[in-house]
């Protein structure tokens, strides 16, 4: 009897509203004292900035936006001319400026993989240069040709560098001023280079697959035992050949191999060799490693230069505005050396490279002769090639995947 008013008080309790139970809360306000000395932040020092050195910029106006004074402007222009001058448009420079705007020190990358460094020393300056520590990056690409190889690489975001590089590998396949097809494909897997976490510039082409007219061309890149390297089908096989399809890395044939009509001479002759159109001091490269059997001028052919290659072959590259300096008989040239530049000596109408491929003395169609390739990998380092080229086919096969799944 004595229990039930004692649990009907407990049930009461608990459920006695929540706002009930809540404290009254009243805003009191209170003056805070603030010393305006101590809340202000002091004047650094010193600061950094950062500016690019742009199209149209000297190095004054460049000084200027770095926040450097007239006086110390005027000093690192004529002490340190020589270091300055290998700004770049482009070029990233870092400038410590103390609050007078007196120059501590600058920096910035050439783009040579070497660090100019300029630092106040007392009321002059010196200049180092130090090497880049180098952090390489991995980087997949692929695009597809619409009009040139270099339009499609521009749209992919790829370098020029790397551009290069892949037409030079599968040049001995691929004639790239006359093969290239709208539609053609590539992916490439190459190396980007970081210092501090900035981009210094692109490296090697590590992989490349090339899509020509339906026909797929792969490369891998092998450093070899003998640390010169090359570039190998997955397989194995050389993809460097003993000779280049052309002496001129972009161009264009003007006069094709067989009887045309001489310029000159105004009768139909046999053209024994091809024409290449190219503004006049456009590089000339052997097409194979060799041994300078003529340098000099040769009548009608202008300035020539005549190699004699391993076995029966030999080429002959005419009409040179000049001749590469130290080129003379007896030099030994590898494939891809400077020979000359292009010109208009001897019998030309305009300025343009005449190309002859010869077998035995006989001049041959070098854009319908079969090219011998190079030594395949040895035996010997078949496994420690397949042990560093099946990763970059991976991730080719990668790259080949992710296409599909967006063409689907």
């Amino acid at each position: 009897m004595l229990a039930l008013p004692l649990f009907g008080a407990i049930a009461a309790f608990g459920t006695a509203p929540e706002s009930q139970l809540l404290l009254p809360r009243t805003a009191v306000p209170e003056q805070l004292k603030i010393d305006l000395g101590e809340a202000l932040v002091p004047t650094p020092a010193s600061f950094v900035r950062e500016e690019r050195f742009q199209r149209g910029d000297t190095l004054s106006s460049l000084l200027l936006r770095l926040g450097v004074n007239t006086e110390d402007t005027q000093k690192l222009l004529r002490s340190q001319s020589n270091a300055l001058r290998r700004l770049r448009t482009g070029t990233s420079v870092n400038a410590e400026v103390g609050a007078d705007g007196a120059l501590l020190s600058m920096n910035y990358v050439p783009g040579n993989d070497t660090l100019t460094m300029i630092v106040r020393d007392g009321e002059a300056f010196k200049a180092s240069e130090s090497h880049l520590a180098l952090r390489p990056q991995t980087v997949l690409k692929s695009a597809t040709i619409r009009s040139s190889l270099f339009s499609a690489a521009d749209a992919a975001g790829l370098p020029d560098g790397v551009a290069i590089q892949l037409a030079e590998v599968f040049a001995g396949d691929i004639d790239f001023h006359r093969d290239l097809r709208k539609g053609d494909r590539f992916s490439v897997v190459y190396e980007v280079l970081y210092h501090e976490g900035r981009v210094a510039r692109s490296g090697r082409l590590l992989a490349a697959e090339f899509m020509n007219a339906g026909k797929i061309y792969r490369a891998v890149w092998y450093s070899g035992a003998n640390s010169k390297g090359g570039y190998y089908t997955p397989e194995g096989k050389n993809l460097r050949k003993a000779f280049l399809r052309s002496p001129l890395e972009f161009s264009r044939v003007s006069s094709g191999f067989g009887m045309r009509m001489h310029p000159i001479a105004q009768q139909w002759r046999a053209h024994r060799g091809l024409d290449y159109a190219a503004p006049s001091g456009t590089r000339v490269r052997s097409v194979g490693d060799g041994v300078v059997d003529f340098s000099g001028r040769q009548g009608g052919y202008g300035n020539m230069v005549i190699l004699r290659h391993t076995g029966q072959y030999s080429t002959a590259y005419a009409h040179l505005g000049r001749i590469a300096a130290g080129l003379h008989r007896g030099s030994r040239v590898a494939q891809g050396d400077t020979l000359g530049f292009v010109g208009q000596t001897g019998w030309a109408t305009g300025p343009h490279l005449h190309y002859e491929f010869r077998i035995a003395g006989e001049a041959r169609n070098p854009l319908a002769v079969a090219m011998p390739a190079a030594l395949p990998v040895s035996a010997h380092e078949l496994a420690a090639f397949r042990l560093q080229a099946a990763p970059l086919a991976s991730k080719l096969d990668l790259i080949a995947n992710s296409n599909l799944a967006l063409l689907e």
